[in-house]
Parts: C-alpha cells; sequence; structure tokens
C-alpha cells in the first residue's frame, strides 16, 4: 500500500466506535501510528472496539463545536460517523440518517480551518440510482450510475449531498478529499441484533438462535431472491486506507463483485452451522433494491486491486464470532 500518513502525523478516526471506524483504528495502531484520535458519539463502554492506545474522546458530532474539537492539529481525517444500519432500519428513520449532513458538514468545515491535508468519507452504494437496481440480474454498478440522482430515500441523498460536498470543498478550498462508496461490509464486531445489523449478521444470528433455541426454523425477509454483494471487513480496511492514499479524487467503489441472492447467503451460513433449518419468508418486510452488485473496473484500473476475500471465508470468521457472542450471552 502506498505510504502516506506518518508515524508523527495526528489522524482523526470518526465513527472510531462503529464497526468500520474500530477495525481501520485496530489497523493504524497495528503499523505503528500512535497519534491516533478515535471520535464517537456513544460511551466509550459501548464502542465495537476501543483501544487505550488511542485518544478515545465522545463527542456529537451534530455539533459545530464538537467537530472542531475532534479536528485539532488532525492531518488526515477518516470520516466514518453517521446515523445508519441494515435495511431495517434506513427505511423507516430517513429523517435521522438525513441529519449525518449536519456531521460531514461541519467535519469538512473543521478539516479546512484546522489545516487538515487530507480528508476520507465513506460513502455508500446507496447512492445509485433505483432503477438500475430493479431486478436481481441487474448489470454490476459502475461509479458512473450514480447519475442522474434517484438515490435511495434519505440515506442514500444525504451520502450523495456529502459526496458532493467533498468535491467542492476540494474545488473551492482546496482540501483533498477521497471518497469510497462501501457496499455491504461484513465482518467480526458487527452489530448482529438491535434493529441496525445488516443482512449477514442478521442471518448469522438467526440460523444460531435456531439451533440453540431447537426451534430449527428462521425468518427471512423478502423472497430470498434478492440479490447483493458483500465485503469482508479486511478488504473494507485496506481499501480505505489505499484510497485515501491514492491520487483519485472521483469516488471509487469499495465492495466485492461476488454476487448472491439472500437464499444462497443463508445456504452458506448453514453449511458453515452444519444445520438445514425451516424457512419462513416475510415478504412484507423492508428489503430494499432488487439486485445490487459492485463494477470493481476503475478500482482495478486506478489502484491495481479490487477487494478478494471469499464471501465463504468472510463469513466463516464472521459466524464464529457472532457464535461466540451469543454463547457467552447465554451463559
Amino acid at each position: 500500500m502506498p505510504q502516506l500518513i506518518g508515524m508523527d502525523d495526528v489522524i482523526v478516526v470518526t465513527g472510531g466506535g462503529g464497526f468500520i471506524g474500530g477495525h481501520v483504528v485496530a489497523d493504524l495502531l497495528r503499523q505503528g501510528h500512535r497519534r491516533i484520535r478515535a471520535v464517537d458519539s456513544k460511551p466509550v463502554d459501548e464502542w465495537h472496539q476501543a483501544f487505550p492506545e488511542a485518544a478515545n474522546l465522545r463527542l456529537d458530532l451534530r455539533e459545530k463545536e464538537a467537530c472542531y474539537q475532534a479536528a485539532q492539529g488532525a492531518r488526515f481525517i477518516f470520516n466514518f460517523a453517521a446515523d445508519m444500519g441494515g435495511m431495517g432500519f434506513i427505511e423507516t428513520h430517513k429523517a435521522d440518517c438525513m441529519l449525518s449532513v449536519m456531521i460531514n458538514t461541519h467535519m469538512l468545515l473543521a478539516a479546512r480551518d484546522c489545516g487538515a491535508e487530507r480528508f476520507f468519507f465513506s460513502s455508500s452504494a446507496c447512492v445509485y440510482a433505483a432503477d438500475k437496481q430493479s431486478r436481481p440480474d441487474a448489470a454490476p454498478l459502475k461509479e458512473a450510475d450514480a447519475y442522474p440522482a434517484m438515490p435511495e430515500d434519505g440515506y442514500g441523498w444525504e451520502k450523495l449531498f456529502s459526496e458532493r460536498m467533498c468535491r467542492h470543498f476540494s474545488e473551492d478550498y482546496g482540501l483533498a478529499t477521497r471518497v469510497a462508496r462501501y457496499h455491504n461490509v461484513y465482518g467480526p464486531y458487527i452489530a448482529y441484533q438491535g434493529g441496525r445489523e445488516k443482512a449477514p449478521a442478521a442471518i448469522c444470528r438467526k440460523v444460531i438462535s435456531a439451533l440453540l433455541s431447537g426451534t430449527r426454523e428462521i425468518e427471512i425477509w423478502g423472497d430470498g431472491e434478492q440479490t447483493r454483494s458483500f465485503m469482508y471487513i479486511d478488504d473494507c480496511v485496506y481499501g480505505t486506507q489505499a484510497i485515501m492514499a491514492s491520487d483519485v479524487r472521483e469516488p471509487l467503489n469499495l465492495g466485492s463483485d461476488e454476487l448472491v441472492t439472500i437464499n444462497q447467503l443463508v445456504d452458506m451460513v448453514e453449511a458453515i452451522a452444519g444445520a438445514k433449518l425451516k424457512r419462513r419468508y416475510k415478504r412484507d418486510a423492508p428489503n430494499g433494491v432488487r439486485g445490487r452488485n459492485s463494477d470493481n473496473s476503475l478500482i482495478r484500473q486506478k489502484l491495481g486491486w479490487a477487494p478478494s476475500i471469499s464471501l465463504h471465508d468472510g463469513l466463516l470468521q464472521t459466524y464464529r464470532w457472532i457464535y461466540d457472542q451469543m454463547r457467552g450471552r447465554r451463559a
């Protein structure tokens, strides 16, 4: 990976108590960085991961003053902070998702005014036009497919608007910004219950719960034929830092191009668990667009790399972690 960030540079990771932010902090620490400032609105004991080697701050980044406090003296800022979750959350909390625009606005202003050199924004595949995702066999999404704009209502509009802000802060103020459009990230330390979980974690939890309880039945949202690609967290962490270090100014897809139906996802988790369960379909549940996959042509062209960890290998690690958590709670 190109080396951009020096060991003595102050690095801010907003959303550092979240799933992706926590893994990025962990990886930066493994590399030897010691001037890391992790920021999140949750109490530190509720963070997905917290590291005493980092400066862990509890701040509400919807407030402008908090963003300036977070950005003070920083050279590099990774902005993961957002109010979001899986489809069950973003379809029922559209206003809450839109309010994340305050975080991105204030963090960009703080980055500009505090002299940050580079700003990374975590966008989403939810920015893509809905009419290009209406079939399970829809063509993989290219970066250009975000326009004409017709993103996911609420969450997708906020992400697309914030992408544009990054672009214009670069053009008008000279702040170097980098943008990745994440496609369904999963892995250990992810939320697997509580209403914000995404499909891989939710399916793992449902299979484990069915086995531990003896019900041998799981509920699947929709008809199970909707398609998605899912990116393991290790690919996400590497790709995020590679994009931050690159000279690529436009948004890049960061996601796996291994397309599966939700039924196939369940098949994989059942195979890992060594079980076959009865499936009950909840067809009126939120299930998002009909088909979504990542076209990785541009990231391969620009970085000479693309996510490659197989869904099976990633699910194996995720299942084991969630299983240990659930067994521990039962005990």
